[in-house]
């Protein structure tokens, strides 16, 4: 699978890498244009992890949930944090702990493809196909934009395939 058919990591510049199912930047001047442009500290942190600064995204994390902690995006993103770190139970826990919050919203489907990723990155790849899979479902079934239910897809299949060949 060529660059060009990675799928969009949900913020300018960056991709889902099919094999690790991360986001990573790919284009550089197109990411840094869009963080000009972003007053929001997720987005900033979203693109720290991308480009492999986990410290740098747990202490900005740290920061932004200070002034607004009842955020669910900052929430995920330190789920995230605790993934890149591979506090994976912990990671897991946060997911799980803000379905019941989400249940029934778009939210809902971007939190299982979150929870799939931990599992994916701890080896549980039975389980990430599974939380993919409930993704995928709450994706197509609200219309979701196709770059998320080709993520969730290409997620689904990938994890999948290790299940089966583990």
């Amino acid at each position: 699978m060529g660059l060009k058919d990675w799928p969009s990591a949900g913020f300018p510049g960056t991709a889902l890498n099919p094999q690790t199912l991360l986001p990573e930047v790919v284009d550089e001047d197109k990411c840094e244009q869009a963080l000009e442009l972003s007053a929001d500290p997720a987005d900033h942190i979203f693109v720290l992890l991308a480009r492999g600064l986990t410290a740098e995204a747990a202490e900005m994390a740290a920061d932004a949930r200070l002034t607004d902690p009842e955020s669910v995006r900052l929430q995920v993103l330190d789920a995230e944090v605790l993934r890149a770190t591979k506090h994976f139970d912990r990671a897991e826990r946060l997911l799980k702990a803000l379905l019941p919050e989400v249940a029934g919203t778009s939210v809902e489907a971007w939190i299982y493809q979150q929870l799939g990723k931990v599992y994916f990155s701890s080896g549980r790849y039975g389980p990430a196909a599974k939380s993919f899979s409930t993704a995928l479902q709450q994706r197509v079934a609200a219309g979701a934009d196709a770059s998320a239910i080709y993520s969730s897809t290409v997620s689904l299949q990938r994890a999948l395939d290790l299940a089966e060949s583990t």
